[in-house]
């Protein structure tokens, strides 16, 4: 499952990881002197297993992998599992990790076998890479207006059709264990 936030989504993050899921590959705006003490917070806080992602890190259950900030965060196919690739890059949507490269690399990457929420945050990026997901044959959720903190990421992907449903932030903990008993399947 792939997730993409920016204002608001370290709180959100804290709130939603669940205690078993899908491989996470999270983009989370933020510079690259904060993302590995994020990771870290997260792990502590968590039940499952978060770190910062290295190139080569695979997608597992129960491990949520976070971009690092100043790189694009790629998933890849190997075979029938995935992987990460951290590549340098120039900003997309004014971002470097950008939401967008994420989704869009999860769409081509695991079509059907995907899942992926936009959470709060400001401006659009993720909206395009969701669609793609959702037309690739992705599961693909918004977080809902009332909370969040900022309601432009997930409204622009409500409005180009990307994301099938729209829940509230207290609900992506069922969302994300649904989608690991999909992947489980």
């Amino acid at each position: 499952m792939a997730i993409g936030t920016s204002t608001g989504g370290t709180q959100a993050l804290e709130v939603i990881l669940p205690r078993t899921c899908p491989g996470l590959v999270i983009v989370q705006h933020m510079p690259a002197a904060f993302t590995t003490a994020f990771a870290e917070r997260l792990d502590g806080l968590s039940e499952i297993d978060v770190r910062e992602a290295k190139s080569g890190d695979r997608v597992l259950p129960g491990l949520a992998l976070i971009a690092p900030g100043g790189r694009h965060l790629i998933v890849v196919r190997q075979g029938a599992q995935y992987a990460v690739d951290v590549r340098a890059g120039p900003p997309v949507n004014r971002h470097c990790p950008s939401v967008d490269v994420l989704f869009r690399s999860v769409a081509r990457a695991a079509g059907r076998n995907a899942s992926g929420i936009i959470l709060t945050g400001m401006g659009d990026d993720g909206a395009r890479g969701l669609l793609e997901m959702r037309e690739a044959g992705a599961l693909t959720w918004a977080q809902d207006e009332a909370s969040c903190i900022v309601f432009g990421m997930p409204k622009e992907a409500i409005a180009l059709g990307a994301a099938v449903n729209v829940v509230p932030l207290d609900e992506v903990p069922q969302v994300i264990a649904r989608a690991a008993r999909r992947a489980a399947a």
